[in-house]
């Protein structure tokens, strides 16, 4: 019999807030982080708006010396891990920390260190580079920095797909610890890529919103006026544990964490096959991972981008897998509020979804004002919903054809008790 996961922790970075609390606050009441670009002069870009990271110190966090040794993205997902682990209760010592791993991904890394020092090479030549540039910038430093931090010597990696990157590596570690790798993981993702080059260059694809009159207006999910993405940064780590570890030391469980599914679309490098093929086969095989039929599902937290196509084909999508009942079940972006994190979306939608399952409360889609012919769910427009649910599903989908889906429950122990915060 295979391992049951648990979700014992959660930590986050967020243009909502930067711990979870305030992010769920934030969240429910339907505000937007998003806002005019302050990072740098974005007055000469068709975009001039993103969902940042606020008030967010991290040489106050680590020190001057050990915050210029880190790019942003590192930062938030360090800076989430403590979060997590502090949430989670969960000591760590020598008799345990080589059963405790890290999976936290990333889609792009360190882009803003790469892009600085690449101005430092233009500008001062290539003996002026900083000495901690390949660190910084490869994507395995977040998952790297979250061990020495914390001290932990189990499995280690980062996933990297795109922004399926951050639900791929909650799905990842779950499968760890079936296998029994580890008794815990830290499991999640991080981005910090609002930088000049990555708004240029996304702008160049027509990948995002340039709806400049209207900042908070612009992440539109499903609505027909929609026109692009809105890029975000932060983190969101999770703590992952055995059910078995879990009540040995005696944790509150938040969720259980039930299925787990991954495709690939094999269709375009950038764009979802339309009739969101890829994305259906991805959902059912978290389904059967579960264990579970389409009536156990009560809520979906969509990939929902605001893309023409992205919103089009995850409706069929959602629409190829439950028939007739996709019409009856919620269905809402918190993209809407959040803008898109990248490689750290999916991670960030986990953690909202283990809060909807201990609140009951579902986050809705905001800025939805024209219905779209060809998205015609209940996307709970506009207001939050107060509904009980058992078992959500969260779906992630990215560049290179990428797809992931989980499957969060009710954590219900074997004596019929349930044991949340």
């Amino acid at each position: 019999m295979r391992q049951r996961v648990v979700i014992t922790g959660l930590g986050c970075v967020s243009p909502l807030g930067n711990n979870v609390s305030n992010a769920w606050e934030a969240l429910i009441k339907g505000q937007s982080g998003i806002d005019w670009i302050t990072s740098f002069d974005a007055g000469g870009f068709e975009t001039r708006f993103a969902a940042e990271v606020k008030e967010f110190d991290g040489a106050a966090l680590f020190g001057n010396r050990e915050a210029r040794r880190m790019d942003r993205f590192a930062q938030f997902a360090v800076a989430s891990a403590l979060q997590a682990v502090e949430n989670a209760g969960l000591k760590i010592h020598d008799d345990n920390r080589d059963r405790i791993g890290v999976v936290v991904g990333t889609g792009i890394g360190g882009m803003g260190t790469l892009y600085e020092q690449m101005r430092v090479f233009a500008d001062r030549g290539p003996r002026r580079v900083s000495p901690f540039l390949v660190p910084m910038m490869l994507p395995d430093t977040a998952a790297g920095m979250v061990a020495i931090q914390l001290g932990v010597r189990g499995p280690n990696m980062a996933v990297v797909t795109a922004c399926a990157t951050g639900t791929n590596a909650v799905g990842e570690a779950t499968e760890i610890i079936r296998r029994g790798y580890a008794d815990v993981v830290l499991a999640g993702g991080s981005e910090a890529a609002i930088v000049p080059i990555a708004i240029a260059g996304m702008n160049v694809m027509g990948a995002l919103s340039i709806r400049n009159d209207d900042p908070q207006k612009a992440s539109r999910p499903f609505d027909r006026g929609r026109d692009g993405f809105v890029i975000g940064e932060g983190a969101a780590i999770l703590v992952l544990e055995s059910l078995e570890h879990a009540v040995r030391r005696g944790a509150a469980i938040l969720a259980e964490l039930s299925g787990y599914g991954a495709t690939n679309d094999a269709y375009h490098i950038s764009a979802p096959a339309e009739n969101g093929a890829g994305a259906a086969r991805c959902m059912r095989n978290a389904l059967v991972d579960a264990g579970l039929s389409c009536e156990a599902i009560d809520y979906i937290n969509a990939h929902g981008t605001s893309t023409q196509l992205n919103d089009k084909s995850e409706t069929a999508a959602i629409k190829s897998v439950f028939g007739e009942r996709a019409y009856k079940i919620p269905v809402s972006s918190t993209k809407s509020m959040t803008g898109h994190l990248l490689g750290a979306s999916g991670a960030l939608e986990a953690l909202f979804c283990v809060k909807i399952l201990q609140e009951g409360i579902l986050p809705p889609t905001i800025n939805y004002e024209e219905p779209d012919p060809e998205c015609d769910l209940d996307y709970v427009p506009n207001t939050t919903r107060r509904v009980a649910v058992q078992r959500v599903m969260s779906n992630s989908f990215g560049f290179g054809g990428h797809n992931a889906t989980i499957i969060l429950s009710r954590a219900e122990l074997e004596d019929g008790s349930t044991r949340l915060i």
